[in-house]
């Protein structure tokens, strides 16, 4: 028996189709004779019944089994711990990234090992081959991030910091438990929980807790088993028996790119692919039409009676200048050095309701902005809104699919 594992919560009722799709790809990928695989849902209160249902009849459809487990009732002690140690913390902080640590509490105790998949990875690879990885006396196996080729170790300030070798990270999407040694191990896990929680480690919380309980304790996985949709795409690789982790808006609605056919081919064959959610994608594009009409009507309105600045870091001058046709008397500041964002404050502050200032730089800090009083959509807009796929800036379509 092969054990699979997903975590998740869905508050609108539209993601438990990247899970259902995931389990899918398990089924259709592995190997002949059937080995009998269970997939284990660790949810809460928002997994619909309809989704349940759809869980339940994809399985039966491949011989398979599911269960389900609903962690925060199962769970509800440490739950309690937990909200006493993140009850400091902000918005950033969602407890469902959690989930996946209670695996080795919620299922049966004679359950040695399990693998864990986040919603998001295609099995687009038979997995016996991955649940035939003995951990040995590892508490884990997972690929580690600079096999991955990916830079995700430098997003987590706990390598940052010098808590965890950035030779030892690893990427938490796709891992092989050893069930028997985690077991022991919950009081380690709620100290790395505390640490995350005295260290404000929010961004990566799940996996950063992770690292640095077990980075050492942890097996390496070969590469295949954890690729990085946006890395292939990077390195312009062809899509191979592997399995890909569709992670931060990788995923889009462009179909000419083969990772995307890839996993919408997956989709096609689950019962959340149907009539229903062919209307939401419409619906969605047609919200996205009305967007359009109304930020038009706006821009109007904001420009009635002003004149029109400028700020662009280099890279983008000569883009600006020909998508907005600037003129030789328009204020043009080039944010090339540190002195630059402070002219644009000024400049904003002289010429306060007289000038709206189009911005094109990435990661430009508009927060500073708007706590200095300015207003977005009055005194200033996001200039990269306005580049078409054609100079540079692609449709992002993944809130699209979620919609679905």
């Amino acid at each position: 028996m092969i054990h699979v594992c997903f975590a998740f919560r869905d508050e609108t009722g539209s993601f438990a189709k990247f899970a259902g799709t995931s389990m899918l790809s398990v089924f259709e990928n592995i190997s002949k004779p059937l080995t009998p695989v269970t997939v284990h849902i660790l949810h809460d209160d928002t997994l619909t019944d309809d989704n349940r249902d759809k869980f339940s009849y994809l399985a039966g459809r491949y011989a398979h089994a599911v269960k389900f487990y609903n962690v925060e009732k199962l769970c509800a002690k440490s739950f309690e711990e937990i909200d006493k140690i993140f009850a400091d913390t902000d918005a950033r902080f969602n407890k469902a990234v959690l989930y996946k640590l209670f695996v080795p509490q919620v299922l049966s105790a004679n359950v040695s090992k399990a693998i864990y998949l986040e919603p998001t990875v295609l099995v687009n690879h038979d997995i016996s081959e991955l649940w035939r990885v003995d951990p040995g006396n590892k508490i884990l196996a997972a690929v580690p991030a600079l096999a991955i080729g990916s830079d995700v170790h430098t997003a987590d300030r706990v390598v940052a910091d010098g808590f965890v070798k950035k030779e030892n990270y690893f990427s938490s999407g796709v891992m092989v438990m050893n069930l028997n040694l985690l077991r022991a191990e919950e009081s380690k896990i709620f100290d790395g929980l505390k640490f995350a929680g005295e260290h404000k480690y929010f961004n990566l919380l799940d996996q950063t807790v992770l690292n640095y309980c077990f980075a050492t304790q942890t097996a390496p996985l070969p590469a295949k088993f954890n690729c990085f949709v946006r890395i292939a795409r990077k390195n312009k690789e062809d899509v191979e028996k592997k399995i890909y982790y569709y992670t931060s808006y990788s995923l889009q609605l462009d179909m000419n790119d083969a990772f995307n056919r890839l996993w919408m081919n997956y989709l096609a064959e689950t019962p959340w692919f149907d009539s229903a959610a062919v209307g939401k994608l419409y619906e969605s594009f047609q919200q996205v039409h009305i967007r359009l009409k109304k930020s038009l009507v706006n821009l109007s309105s904001v420009m009635a009676g002003k004149t029109r600045g400028f700020c662009v870091t280099p890279e983008y001058v000569d883009e600006l200048k020909k998508v907005f046709s600037i003129r030789d008397d328009e204020e043009l500041i080039v944010l090339d050095d540190k002195t630059a964002l402070q002219k644009v404050f000024n400049s904003m502050k002289d010429s306060y309701g007289k000038k709206v200032f189009f911005i094109m730089a990435q990661g430009f800090p508009f927060s500073a902005l708007t706590k200095a009083g300015f207003t977005f959509g009055r005194d200033f807009l996001n200039a990269l809104e306005f580049l078409s796929e054609e100079q540079g800036m692609s449709m992002n379509s993944y809130p699209l699919i979620y919609a679905m």
